[in-house]
């Protein structure tokens, strides 16, 4: 008795590499992190202004500003994913043998 398999479905899809954002914002932070250091401690200091407080200060507007500047660059390279994309045709393979887990 031969075994009966529906027809295989076949689908058209669009397959493009989309960048992940969060990783961009991170890194741009972390960026931004490492030049408030650079700025605060490579210049001389100011006997008003602990160095401390400065690359405080220095730290929130630079990780803000290199995240604002990685979620930028994330935007970019999704657009131009889109202009890179394919289409490929897919096609769904039934399971060679049923599932016997029971589930609850």
């Amino acid at each position: 008795m031969p075994s009966e398999q529906p027809p295989a479905e076949r689908r058209e899809v669009t397959v493009r590499r989309a960048p992940k954002y969060v990783p961009f914002l991170i890194l741009g932070a972390l960026v931004g992190v490492a030049a408030a250091a650079v700025a605060a401690y490579a210049v001389p200091a100011n006997p008003s202004f602990d160095a401390g407080a400065v690359f405080g200060f220095f730290m929130v507007w630079f990780a803000g500003g290199g995240a604002i500047l990685g979620a930028i660059l994330a935007l970019i390279l999704d657009r131009r994913s889109i202009k890179r994309q394919q289409r490929a045709v897919v096609e769904a393979v039934p399971d060679s043998e049923p599932d016997t887990d029971a589930q609850p």
